[in-house]
């Protein structure tokens, strides 16, 4: 296993949205839509005129059918999560000409998918999806969280890890916050938009209030609300749940704060003066340093495995890639259903993609659900209880299966999973169920020696691939979590 050399490249793709291709079809329209109305010769020339008033009925009722249709179509595209082709011809679920989001919560989906189509990058949309999942994922993610974080830069053919610094403890049981620096590094080197731009969805959901989801309600009711009130909580003390609505205003300020800090050091330095307040310290401690650095590499016949360096579980996965691509080596040993072990860290994961192949993998954890249970009331913030003692970060293995730097036409796999001790055992059979080709797979099924990935982890696998100039996007189990793209 070998690390690249060379800095981080910036990626600054070109639009995904085009405002001239508009412009060009409107023009198109007003030149041929009035000549289509009138019969023509085979020269070309127009064989009469209809007298004005039956030609301005007729005109009339084609606008009024072009509207009805058009009218028909934006109701039907409207519940779903696919935008409609430039072309016209449809995709199935999943299948977008441009790019795509998939994170467990549809909120932050589609807030993905609007800075996309803003002429955001896939590192704009994961980390406005990332501050979004904060706001409403309070139980899986949040600012206290520590963030891992995978790029491949399609342009260049080269692979990036965020990494989150070393766990560390702004109180006896209280993870250090780091979400905010590390996510803001990952923007400021490999970001489009305008940071501002990427906090204004989650802070506005923070202020005006979001709708609690069927994740959140369940986590929730096992809980209790021991700490979380009143941000979860009823008038009564009761469990918000699904469909109520939730606001977190001290939280919308912290994020509106951030927007504007000149530096992301200014940004942290507030929240951890805020939080030292909360929690009677004398001064806020220093915060860990993310960095970004070369992904961790796996060369293999099919093109090069990236994944996160240690303490993830990236080294680990990729020793059983290795072994299990060894000529003559058994598959992968079944994954039984295991129960989660008490205490072992749960994460969020996310994942975006364009359909030229650059790939943005983000998993976080706040260790247990809901983190330490501690609320901060002037950040709205959730501390984690991931500190030193209990980081291995185990949960934490993005992998992307991309070609050489001299190969950036090649097909591009990304993979992450969540909510399993055993994470990296779910990878590799997901991993090596997809270089089995569907031919092997069928034969499989037919022997029954698959097994679904699922039941390693009992919690979510999502997979984004580029193929033929289009970005596709599936999860594990299929419900889990929701696809926006376009």
């Amino acid at each position: 296993m070998e690390t690249t050399a060379g800095p981080a490249v910036l990626y600054q793709k070109l639009l995904l949205w085009d405002p001239s291709l508009e412009s060009e079809e409107e023009e198109t329209s007003e030149l041929v839509a009035p000549d289509a109305w009138r019969p023509q010769d085979a020269s070309g020339n127009k064989a009469g005129r209809l007298p004005g008033a039956w030609a301005r009925l007729v005109a009339a009722l084609l606008l009024l059918a072009v509207g009805f249709s058009l009218a028909v179509r934006q109701l039907h595209t409207s519940g779903g999560s696919a935008a409609p082709a430039p072309s016209g011809h449809a995709h199935p679920p999943g299948v977008y000409h441009h790019g795509a989001v998939v994170s467990p919560a549809a909120t932050c989906s589609r807030l993905g998918r609007e800075l996309l189509v803003a002429g955001g990058n896939v590192v704009d949309a994961g980390v406005g999806a990332a501050l979004c999942l904060a706001v409403v994922h309070p139980h899986a993610t949040g600012l206290g969280a520590m963030f891992w974080g995978l790029f491949h830069n399609s342009t260049a053919g080269r692979s990036t890890a965020l990494t989150p610094g070393p766990a560390r403890t702004l109180a006896p049981g209280l993870g250090l916050p780091s979400a905010l620096p590390a996510l803001h590094l990952l923007h400021t080197h490999l970001g489009r938009l305008p940071w501002p731009r990427l906090l204004v969805g989650p802070a506005a959901l923070a202020q005006d209030g979001f709708l609690v989801d069927t994740a959140l309600a369940s986590a929730l009711a096992a809980q209790g609300t021991d700490g979380l009130c009143p941000l979860l909580c009823h008038t009564d003390g009761t469990p918000l749940g699904p469909g109520a609505r939730a606001t977190n205003p001290s939280l919308a300020a912290v994020l509106r704060r951030a927007a504007l800090a000149p530096t992301p050091d200014l940004a942290g330095d507030a929240l951890l003066s805020l939080l030292a307040r909360d929690l009677g310290l004398e001064g806020p401690s220093p915060g860990p340093a993310a960095t970004l650095e070369p992904a961790l590499q796996l060369p293999v016949p099919q093109g090069i495995l990236s994944t996160t360096p240690s303490p993830s579980a990236g080294p680990e996965l990729l020793v059983r890639v290795e072994a299990a691509l060894r000529p003559g080596a058994p598959s992968p040993d079944p994954c039984p259903p295991l129960p989660q072990a008490p205490g072992s860290p749960g994460s969020s994961v996310l994942a975006t993609i364009d359909s030229s192949g650059s790939v943005l993998l983000l998993s976080s954890s706040l260790n247990s659900s809901f983190g330490s249970g501690l609320l901060s009331p002037s950040t709205g913030v959730l501390l984690s209880n991931l500190v030193a003692e209990s980081a291995s970060s185990g949960w934490a293995c993005p992998l992307i299966l991309h070609g050489g730097s001299d190969d950036t036409e090649a097909d591009v796999l990304g993979l992450v999973a969540s909510g399993s001790p055993v994470v990296a055992r779910v990878m590799t059979r997901a991993l090596i169920s997809h270089l089995a080709g569907p031919q092997t797979q069928a034969q499989q099924q037919q022997q029954g020696t698959t097994q679904s990935p699922s039941l390693c982890g009992q919690g979510t696998l999502l997979q984004v691939a580029a193929h033929a100039e289009h970005a596709h996007v599936s999860s594990v189990p299929s419900g889990c979590c929701t696809f926006q793209g376009f």
